[in-house]
């Protein structure tokens, strides 16, 4: 009987799995670090996202704020996904807009009174937990994630307007308690929001770095980063690529003392509109399919010896017989063989 590669690989899994069981990863190639952002694995339960780590070989997340408060014991729901399961995402609207069905897409559900009420009530009742928590538990969380080989460089729970001071104190708290060295926010479209969020960063000297889907471009950035020396980029380069496309290389370099972080997946470019009007954003979809040039950026990041991580996004649709985890080990396997 004859065995493809195919099948020999898919036979040599459980092995594999079972030899990296107890040991720690290492997802820094050639000086390069790459990790993930933990909404990568949003399909999946919350409590094991560490496991999820380990399984697929990444040292250093960017870890949203629901894995880390639910295990503090934050009241539920921490937070609500900022997407559907892997498969069922929309690549993106005309021109890097909200996508149908997301916050603030025009297929966005519409809430009854009642269901607007709990709302408020359960932001209520997390700001009071906010403002009150001990970071006893987050201590005890990181010791938890360094101990298993997993950095934490970046934490994401975005500031809002509305927030008290007293939750801005406890993200920046949270953030420094777990030895993140920035946290994350999508770029705000109120001056008013990029103004406090610029000048809380400073006061605490711990950035605050703006996600970037398709806005941006040099004027945008720009603005942004003139609001403080603690006003950063987490510039996500396939987003970048799948709006506007062009290549996100020159702005990788240009911005480089500027960039905490790198958000890393594969668009296609964008194509013309039928209806007219901005171009319709290129689908994401499996590293190496689109034109996202993610190989040129991660050498890069090597011959500059840049040390800002990369971070993988799995937005692409899983696979069938696939699962997220499986998904990313094939990502951070992608990076490997790009920075050999």
């Amino acid at each position: 009987m004859t065995i493809t590669r195919r099948q020999l690989g898919a036979l040599a899994l459980p092995a594999l799995a079972a030899s990296r069981a107890h040991a720690k990863p290492n997802s820094n190639f050639g000086g390069v670090q790459i990790g993930a952002i933990t909404y990568s694995f949003r399909s999946l339960p919350v409590e094991k996202t560490l496991q999820y780590c380990l399984d697929s070989g990444v040292s250093a997340v960017e870890l949203m704020s629901n894995v880390a408060e639910s295990y503090a014991g934050a009241p539920l729901p921490v937070m609500r996904p900022m997407g559907p399961p892997p498969g069922q995402r929309p690549a993106g609207g005309p021109g890097g807009a909200p996508p149908a069905g997301r916050p603030g897409g025009p297929g966005r559900f519409q809430a009854t009174p009642e269901q607007i009420e709990a709302r408020k009530k359960a932001a209520a009742a997390l700001t009071a937990w906010r403002t009150a928590a001990p970071m006893s538990k987050f201590k005890e969380f990181r010791k938890m994630y360094e101990g298993a080989g997993v950095k934490i460089y970046c934490f994401k729970l975005p500031p809002t307007l509305e927030m008290p001071d007293a939750e801005y104190d406890y993200i920046w708290n949270v953030a420094e308690t777990l030895g993140a060295n920035h946290i994350t926010m999508e770029l705000p479209t109120s001056d008013e929001l990029l103004a406090r969020v610029s000048t809380y960063a400073a006061k605490r000297k711990l950035a605050i770095a703006f996600h970037t889907h398709g806005q941006g471009g040099a004027s945008g950035f720009d603005k942004c980063l003139s609001a403080s020396p603690y006003a950063m980029l987490n510039f996500d380069v396939g987003h970048y690529f799948g709006v506007n496309g062009e290549s996100p290389l020159p702005l990788v370099e240009k911005y480089a003392a500027r960039i905490s972080s790198l958000h890393l997946k594969d668009r296609k470019a964008p194509s013309p509109n039928p209806n007219g009007g901005p171009p319709v954003g290129g689908a994401t979809v499996p590293w190496g399919e689109g034109g996202t040039p993610m190989k040129e950026i991660l050498q890069l990041m090597k011959r500059k010896q840049y040390r800002f991580p990369a971070s993988i996004e799995l937005e692409y649709p899983v696979p069938e017989g696939s699962d997220a985890v499986a998904e990313v080990r094939k990502c951070v396997d992608y990076c490997k063989a790009a920075l050999a």
